[in-house]
């Protein structure tokens, strides 16, 4: 699947989050979130360089904010094949945003947003041993597809598997609910 950059023209907002389009000024707050060793553990190598490429210039996904800060981001790739309108969506959240759900919320928004520009599909591929991630995704409503077998190259040249998940228009017409609060 080719894939581009998705385009958003607006905010989308939720009760504790906004997606809104990346710019030149969160590439600090970017990296330091993915300097985190929480983080990096899933989101190897990243360089101020490297993340003006993947997220800002071009804007290839949304910060997540919270309160007006950032807490994370996410690459939201939707396929150029209008016959199969899928998105691919790669995520992350800074370790203090954890536990209260706001990844969860983030990705409902996209999810929303995506199904909204005609899209009936969603796709992750967490690493296999993501095992946090994973739950909070089928928490959403994701549901596991398969493994995808030596799919990442990680530290040290070895690779790991990484589960595939999806989660379709007939799941949830209008996309996912938003996560209660705990």
């Amino acid at each position: 699947m080719s894939s581009s950059p998705s385009h958003v023209p607006a905010p989308l907002v939720g009760p504790l989050v906004t997606l809104r389009a990346p710019e030149p000024g969160d590439t600090g707050p970017l990296l330091a979130i993915l300097q985190e060793p929480e983080v990096s553990e899933w989101w190897v190598g990243y360089t101020p360089d490297r993340v003006r490429e993947d997220f800002i210039d071009p804007p290839t996904g949304r910060i997540i904010e919270v309160e007006g800060e950032c807490a994370g981001a996410m690459m939201v790739l939707r396929g150029e094949d209008p016959e199969y309108p899928t998105t691919v969506i790669h995520l992350f959240i800074g370790t203090r945003f954890r536990g209260r759900r706001i990844g969860e919320e983030a990705l409902a928004l996209a999810i929303r947003g995506e199904f909204a520009a005609g899209i009936s599909r969603v796709t992750l591929d967490p690493n296999a041993n993501n095992h946090g991630a994973i739950r909070s995704y089928e928490r959403l409503g994701f549901k596991r597809i398969g493994v995808l077998r030596d799919y990442q190259v990680r530290p040290g040249g070895h690779l790991e598997d990484a589960l595939f998940l999806d989660l379709t228009r007939s799941d949830f017409p209008d996309g996912p609910p938003l996560p209660e609060r705990r």
